[in-house]
C-alpha cells in the first residue's frame, strides 16, 4: 500500500502567527483572527482540503527576550495580542464535519481538575474531535503573571507533566465507569453512583481526591499531541503522545528525531507506529513554479526581521540582537525551548541574519516552494528520506496559503494515490488511526480505565 502523506494546519488565536509582517500582505486575513467568520471560513477550506485538522498553538506570556522587553513584540504584533483557543473548537466543529481540532493548553498554567472539565466540554460539544496538545511553556512572562516566582527549570516542567497528566488520566478515563449514566427515567436515576469515583489522587504536585465532574465524552481522552524535541520531551512525548510534531530545518535532522522517537516508543512498551509525527513546513504553491518563486520573492519583501528575532529570542531564551548579523549561532543552556538550537546548530553553522531569514516565514521549519507538481515532489522525498508521517503546514497569508494548498496541491497528491480523498468516520481517534475511540493498552492512560475495580479491590481487603 502507498504511504499516505498526512496535512495539519498550524495556527494560532492571534495575527499573522509565524510570519511576521506578512499580515501587510494586501488580502491577508491574520487581523481577523477575533471574528468567528475567520475560523468558520477556514474549517471549510481545510475539510474541503481533507486536512487531518487543525492545530491551534497557544502561549502564556509575551516575548520580552528580544531587546530585553516586549515593544518589539507589541509593535510587530509577534504573538500578542492573542486570544484563547479552547474556545474556537465549537465555532471551527459546527463548520466542518471531520475536521480535527488540536488545542494547546499548558500543564505549568492550567490546573488539571478544572481543565479536565474544559477537555471534557470540548470533547462533547466537537463528538469527539478535539485533540489536546501538551505543553510545559517556556516563557518567564508567563509565569510571572500567573503569580510564580518564575519558570521551573525544563527537565522539572516534565516531571510535572507527567504527575498532570496521571491526573487527567485518572479523571476522565476512571473517575465514571463504562455503564455508569444510566438515564433511567423510568426510576428516576440518571447515574449509578457505585460506579462514578472519587480519584484519591495524592502526589508530589497535585492533590486531587474527588469525582470528575463531567460525563465521558466520546473519546474521554482527548487525542494527544505533543511537541517535545529535547531527551526528556523525547522521553515525555514517547510515552504519551499520540500525535507529534517536530520544527526540523533538514531531512538528516528530522530523520535522526523520527528514529530516535519511533525507538524511544518501543522502549517505553508502544508500537513503532503508535505515533503520527508531523513536521512543521511552509508550502508556498501556485500553478507553475515560477509564478510561486515570484510570489515567495514578493512574501519576503513583507517579513519583518525584527518579529522573527523577536520569535526566535523568546523561542531559544537568547537575546540575537546581542549579536551583529554575521556573528554565528551557537548552543547556549537557556530554560527555553532547549532543542531549538540544538537542531541549528546540528549540522552546519548557521550566521544570525540567515537564521532570521529563515524564521520568517512560517518559523523554523523548512519552506517549500513551486507548482504543485514540484511541491509533491519534495514532500514526497521528505517522507521517503526521513519517516515521517505528515507535515504541520504553517501559512505565510491566511487563507491564502490554505486555500492554495488544498485547491492545488491535494489534487495533485491525491491523483498519485498518496492522499486521503475521504475521511474516515468516527471520531478523531477513529479518524487519525483507524482503530477504536478510546486510548488503549500499551499506552498508559488506558491502565486508569479500570479505577473502579482496583477500588473496590481496596475495599475488599480492608
Amino acid at each position: 500500500m502507498t504511504r499516505q502523506i498526512r496535512f495539519n494546519a498550524f495556527e494560532m488565536n492571534c495575527v499573522a502567527h509565524q510570519s511576521p509582517g506578512l499580515w501587510t500582505w494586501p488580502g491577508d486575513r491574520s487581523w481577523q483572527y477575533k471574528d468567528v467568520e475567520y475560523w468558520t471560513d477556514l474549517a471549510r477550506i481545510l475539510e474541503g482540503g481533507r486536512f487531518d485538522g487543525v492545530f491551534i498553538a497557544d502561549v502564556i506570556g509575551y516575548y520580552d527576550v528580544y531587546r530585553g522587553g516586549n515593544r518589539d513584540a507589541i509593535r510587530e504584533a509577534a504573538q500578542i495580542p492573542v486570544n484563547d483557543p479552547l474556545q474556537l473548537a465549537v465555532p471551527i466543529s459546527m463548520a466542518s464535519e471531520h475536521l480535527g481540532i488540536g488545542i494547546t493548553a499548558s500543564t505549568s498554567f492550567e490546573h488539571p481538575y478544572t481543565f479536565a472539565r474544559r477537555l471534557s466540554t470540548a470533547d462533547h460539544l466537537t463528538k469527539g474531535r478535539v485533540g489536546w496538545n501538551i505543553v510545559t511553556s517556556y516563557l518567564e512572562s508567563g509565569a510571572k503573571n500567573v503569580g510564580e516566582a518564575g519558570l521551573r527549570r525544563h527537565d522539572n516542567r516534565y516531571e510535572v507533566a507527567a504527575e498532570y497528566l496521571e491526573v487527567i488520566y485518572k479523571l476522565l478515563e476512571g473517575s465514571w465507569e463504562d455503564g455508569a449514566v444510566l438515564r433511567d427515567r423510568a426510576r428516576g436515576i440518571f447515574a449509578d453512583p457505585a460506579k462514578v469515583h472519587e480519584i484519591g489522587h495524592r502526589g508530589k504536585y497535585f492533590d486531587v481526591p474527588g469525582y470528575h465532574l463531567s460525563e465521558p465524552s466520546p473519546q474521554r481522552t482527548p487525542v494527544l499531541y505533543q511537541a517535545g524535541a529535547s531527551k526528556a520531551g523525547l522521553e515525555f512525548s514517547a510515552r504519551n503522545a499520540e500525535c507529534v510534531f517536530v520544527s526540523a530545518p533538514t531531512k538528516a535532522v528530522l530523520r535522526r528525531y523520527v528514529q530516535a522517537l519511533r525507538a524511544e516508543g518501543v522502549a517505553a512498551g508502544r508500537g513503532p507506529r503508535d505515533h503520527l509525527i508531523y513536521n512543521l513546513t511552509t508550502v508556498i504553491v501556485d500553478e507553475t513554479d515560477a509564478k510561486a518563486q515570484a510570489l515567495y520573492q514578493r512574501y519576503l519583501d513583507h517579513v519583518s526581521q525584527d518579529g522573527a528575532l523577536t520569535f526566535i529570542s523568546g523561542w531559544s531564551g537568547v537575546d540575537f540582537a546581542r549579536y551583529a548579523p554575521s556573528d554565528p549561532v551557537r548552543k547556549v543552556e537557556t530554560n527555553a525551548v532547549l532543542s531549538l538550537l540544538e537542531h541549528f546548530t546540528e549540522d552546519r553553522e548557521w550566521s544570525v541574519a540567515e537564521l532570521a531569514k529563515w524564521g520568517g516565514i512560517g518559523g523554523l521549519g523548512p519552506v517549500i516552494v513551486g507548482g504543485p507538481e514540484t511541491v509533491a515532489d519534495k514532500l514526497q522525498e521528505w517522507q521517503e528520506e526521513t519517516d515521517v508521517d505528515g507535515f504541520n503546514l504553517a501559512y505565510a497569508v491566511a487563507h491564502e496559503t490554505f486555500a492554495a494548498v488544498a485547491g492545488l496541491l491535494v489534487p495533485e497528491l491525491q491523483r498519485r494515490g498518496v492522499y486521503q480523498r475521504e475521511y474516515r468516520p468516527g471520531t478523531l481517534r477513529e479518524k487519525l488511526f483507524g482503530q477504536g475511540t478510546r486510548l488503549s493498552a500499551p499506552h498508559p492512560g488506558a491502565q486508569w480505565r479500570d479505577l473502579g475495580a482496583r477500588l473496590r479491590a481496596a475495599t475488599a481487603a480492608e
